[in-house]
């Protein structure tokens, strides 16, 4: 029984916070209110103090989950074997991170402010994301030596990140895929030069 409520629990809670990342991208966050999460979720309004506290804790929960999306990505990417594999590419261009992706975009106003409760989380993001960058660049990449791997992993998580705002704002002008297939194609000089002299 005690399982049982315990997978229940679990389900609600990833139900809530499902509907609260579709009503973040498609309202905002401050226009979201409990009410409109309950609706979207089936899950009585009431519920979702008692799973988060408040809509802060529930902005929290969201940005995690979206988190543990984008760096699971990131991670089989750090890992790969091969240059090929370097999923900055391809796995920014699945849908899942797609829809991840404009979840960032969109709460990014409201993580810009230093009081806001998500601001530390998307600085630790952001860390995270151009180490495993700078990772695979030092494990594949052949760099000219006034270019350092700290700062390629910036320009290119930053033009990934870039990519998903301007699709965001304009998205019938942007087309996404083409934009990372090109910032692949950036990265293959480097790349193909690391391969000649190995």
């Amino acid at each position: 029984m005690a399982d049982r409520r315990a997978e229940t629990t679990r389900e609600s809670r990833r139900m809530l916070i499902d509907a609260a990342s579709a009503l973040f991208v498609e309202k905002g966050y401050q226009q979201t209110t409990f009410a409109d999460v309950a609706q979207r979720s089936g899950i009585s309004r009431g519920s979702i103090p008692w799973h988060f506290g408040n809509k802060e804790g529930l902005l929290a929960a969201v940005l995690d989950q979206a988190s543990e999306t984008l760096l699971e990505a990131s991670d089989r990417a750090d890992a790969a074997d091969s240059p090929r594999a370097f999923d900055l590419v391809a796995q920014a261009k699945r849908a899942t991170m797609a829809r991840t992706s404009l979840l960032f975009v969109t709460l990014y106003v409201e993580a810009v402010k230093p009081t806001s409760p998500i601001h530390d989380k998307y600085v630790a993001l952001h860390e995270r994301l151009r180490q495993s960058t700078k990772r695979w660049i030092e494990r594949f990449a052949r760099l000219p030596e006034t270019m350092t791997a700290d700062d390629l992993a910036t320009v290119l998580v930053g033009a990934a990140i870039g990519i998903h705002v301007q699709s965001a704002m304009t998205p019938d002008r942007i087309d996404i895929d083409r934009a990372i297939d090109q910032l692949g194609e950036l990265l293959k000089p480097y790349v193909a030069e690391a391969d000649t002299r190995d």
